[in-house]
């Protein structure tokens, strides 16, 4: 008698629950019309904050799509909506712009949130399983999921609706983002810390220059130029024209492949002409774009044609 294999058996049921929580997603997708639109101009138009709230399960998908928000151009904030009946509904104003999140929409927390909205005037954005409900009949734009059993034994936890939920929180703020234009720079300005917040800071914040700067004359002999490289450490250097402009550059990697020629040669006999440049403004995601496409360690930092710094691989995420 064969034993059936346990180890596969958790495999594929594993697999089958992500499978049928990416159908739903497909559901989804084909479900957004026109409240969509609207929910997406009531965000264009706000003029205060937006103010993304739920309970429970809700709740946690709900403080990662004001943290969606907040990190991609618009001021958002999350209100627990235990803690809202008890006070922090005073952190609503007119001009504000809400999310409310709730599977039944019918929570009893909601009522009095709903109502306080209204008074002031903060239109609602239903994210619900129940368009029939206290929720969806409230809200200005009402975001019904598809009918779809949440995947697992016994269908019990919430898991299809809440990953249909952030989904839905991601387009909506995307297409916001989108909307207003916002950049990769603007994104990086909210990004400071980590390794994303390096990727996305100008060359200029990271690159070596001033006297660090590995330069010599096209006219230089190959002894100096290698003095020069060998002082800098940065495993190249650069060959500037009589106006200073870069027109090549010598690296580590060309004096190996052209040592039998021996030294009794200038710069720009060596230099490899027209290399790989970035700008200072360019953000460092780009430099390590060059980076690996070309299979480069260094690349010299040039403004109006004339180096003013180098970045070497060793000084972005890449090394990290």
């Amino acid at each position: 008698m064969t034993l059936p294999d346990a180890s596969a058996s958790i495999r594929e049921f594993g697999r089958q629950m992500v499978h049928d929580e990416a159908r739903a997603l497909d559901a989804l997708a084909d479900s957004l019309g026109e409240e969509f639109e609207t929910a997406v101009r009531l965000l264009l138009d706000c003029k205060g904050k937006l103010i993304v709230s739920g309970l429970g399960k809700s709740g946690h998908i709900g403080r990662k799509v004001a943290a969606t928000f907040a990190s991609t151009g618009t001021t958002a904030t999350f209100l627990h909506l235990a803690e809202a009946i008890h006070g922090d509904l005073g952190m609503a104003c007119e001009g504000d712009v809400a999310i409310l999140i709730s599977q039944s929409g019918q929570t009893i927390e909601l009522q009095p949130v709903i109502d306080h909205f209204d008074l002031i005037g903060v239109p609602i954005i239903a994210i619900t399983g129940n368009a029939g409900s206290m929720l969806g009949e409230a809200a200005t734009a009402p975001l019904i999921l598809p009918h779809w059993p949440e995947v697992g034994p016994e269908a019990v936890a919430p898991t299809t609706s809440t990953t249909m939920t952030l989904a839905l929180g991601d387009a909506l703020a995307m297409t916001v983002m989108r909307e207003k234009g916002f950049s990769r720079n603007d994104f990086g300005r909210l990004h400071p810390g980590g390794t994303l917040g390096l990727r996305l800071k100008p060359v200029k914040r990271l690159m070596h220059a001033g006297d660090a700067l590995p330069l010599v004359a096209a006219s230089t002999s190959m002894h100096d130029a290698i003095v020069v490289m060998t002082e800098k450490r940065l495993g190249l250097v650069g060959v500037t024209d009589e106006n200073g402009r870069l027109v090549g550059v010598i690296t580590d990697g060309d004096l190996r492949r052209n040592i039998e020629r021996g030294l009794d040669h200038t710069a720009a006999e060596f230099m490899t002409a027209n290399p790989k440049i970035v700008a200072p403004e360019a953000l460092v995601d780009e430099a390590l774009t060059l980076f690996e496409e070309y299979r480069i360690t260094a690349l010299f930092v040039v403004e109006d044609g004339r180096p003013v710094g180098v970045l070497h691989i060793h000084d972005t995420p890449a090394a990290r």
